[in-house]
């Protein structure tokens, strides 16, 4: 995938443009964990206006708090659903 298009997919997980190209710059990753870790890792990166953002633009969804392990857990189900079961998609 183009650099451009996994920003940008990326971005709707992480809501972030920095975070979003740091993890895209980062490809490939060997399996979704170490996506994942390195989702984690360059989360404790931001700084924390960029954390407030990110929260802002989660806010629809159920956040039991406002802190980075509440966030990364959001990132990491948004992540998941992006790239689809962990055993692949049936073939048909």
């Amino acid at each position: 995938m183009p650099r451009g298009r996994a920003v940008h997919a990326l971005y709707e997980c992480c809501c972030n443009v920095t975070w979003a190209a740091t993890l895209a710059d980062a490809r490939p990753y060997r399996d979704r964990e170490a996506l994942l870790s390195k989702a984690d890792a360059e989360l404790l990166a931001l700084s924390p206006r960029d954390v407030d953002r990110a929260f802002e633009a989660v806010a629809h969804e159920a956040v039991s708090s406002r802190d980075v392990t509440e966030l990364a857990r959001i990132t990491g189900e948004r992540i998941a659903g992006m790239l689809g079961p962990s055993e692949g998609y049936p073939e048909y």
